[in-house]
């Protein structure tokens, strides 16, 4: 009896999830049509100076016929003008394309509302997970860069503890660690991850800070200095040919995730939802997989070519949160000063 009770609830739950999914595939038909008839969806974007959003936004539009408007900015002046818009009543922009921590913050200061049902969510790794109003797009990892003609293969760091080594004092520019970017971010997890005595050793080593992280690639690749962390590895594309080697350090990449939200009172909110779905099919993951950067989505990191396979998908140590920000940011510079 137990037996056929089992039988005929499995048959039940499977005859509603078909349910459930027809019944979604006709509300996704209707949010596509009403979409179009929107015509348009703005995106501000805290990722400055990159391609992957833009030529994801050509295929959407050419998809679907809805012009995509993007605005870039740093994220905390993308922060600020959305506040002073939406405190005046101005609601401009649909979708948010920002670092994670950027995001909880303003979803903390009601930025943001639900986006509802997007079909590929069931489709993210486990681990990054979308909620009810952000949406994991895809990872900016960072890395080790040596100059080939400087660093021996043998004396490659291959930890990020290595960097202590008093062989590389003066010799390791840097992002700075005291501000917002790939430096702090650095900071934050390898001071979690190794306790507060890595950074004062590391604080020993006379690091060279900068802010420009292009023009340090190229500084490195010149020979001004052999190593430079962190390195973003969705740049090492664009620096093929030159005597430098991205070095993933044993413990694993640090990173941010990249994630997509929904400001609240979007002025074109059925649009916003089907370009925050098309961030997450195949078509669009494969242009930041093949870019360098570490992907969200299960089945694209195997579709790319063996030599950028680590780069979508890297072995990562950690990452930052936006509850200790601040504390982080205090601490570097106490301990950088």
């Amino acid at each position: 009896m137990q037996r056929i009770l089992a039988a005929v609830l499995i048959a039940f739950c499977v005859a509603c999830a078909g349910a459930a999914r027809g019944q979604t595939a006709a509300d996704w038909d209707k949010v596509i049509a009403t979409a179009k008839q929107e015509g348009k969806v703005v995106l501000y974007s805290g990722h400055v100076g990159v391609p992957f959003h833009h030529d994801i936004a050509k295929l959407f539009e050419q998809r679907y016929g809805i012009g995509v408007e993007i605005l870039e900015a740093r994220a905390s002046e993308l922060r600020e003008r959305v506040r002073a818009e939406q405190a005046a009543g101005r609601f401009v922009a649909d979708v948010s394309h920002n670092g994670a921590t950027t995001t909880v913050l303003q979803e903390r200061a009601g930025t943001f509302e639900p986006h509802g049902p997007l079909p590929s969510l069931g489709n993210l790794l486990p681990a990054f997970a979308a909620d009810d109003v952000k949406v994991p797009i895809f990872i900016l990892a960072y890395g080790i860069l040596v100059n080939t003609a400087l660093v021996k293969p043998a004396d490659e760091p291959r930890s990020w503890r290595d960097l202590t080594d008093p062989k590389w004092r003066g010799k390791i520019l840097a992002d700075d660690v005291r501000a917002l970017g790939g430096g702090s971010v650095f900071f934050f997890v390898t001071e979690h991850a190794f306790g507060d005595a890595f950074h004062r050793q590391l604080a020993q080593q006379q690091l060279q800070f900068t802010r420009d992280t292009r023009l340090s690639e190229r500084r490195i690749a010149r020979g001004e200095y052999p190593i430079w962390i962190p390195q973003v590895l969705s740049d090492m594309p664009d620096l093929k040919g030159l005597p430098v080697k991205l070095i993933i350090p044993e413990e694993g990449c640090t990173y941010v995730t990249y994630e997509l939200a929904m400001f609240r009172n979007a002025p074109h909110p059925n649009a916003a939802r089907l370009l925050m779905e098309f961030f997450l099919e195949q078509e669009a993951q494969l242009i930041y997989a093949r870019g360098g950067n570490g992907v969200t989505v299960k089945g694209i990191a195997e579709q790319v070519p063996e030599d950028m396979r680590a780069l979508a998908a890297p072995k990562l140590l950690g990452t930052t949160n936006a509850d200790e920000q601040e504390a982080m940011l205090k601490l570097a510079v106490e301990r950088y000063k």
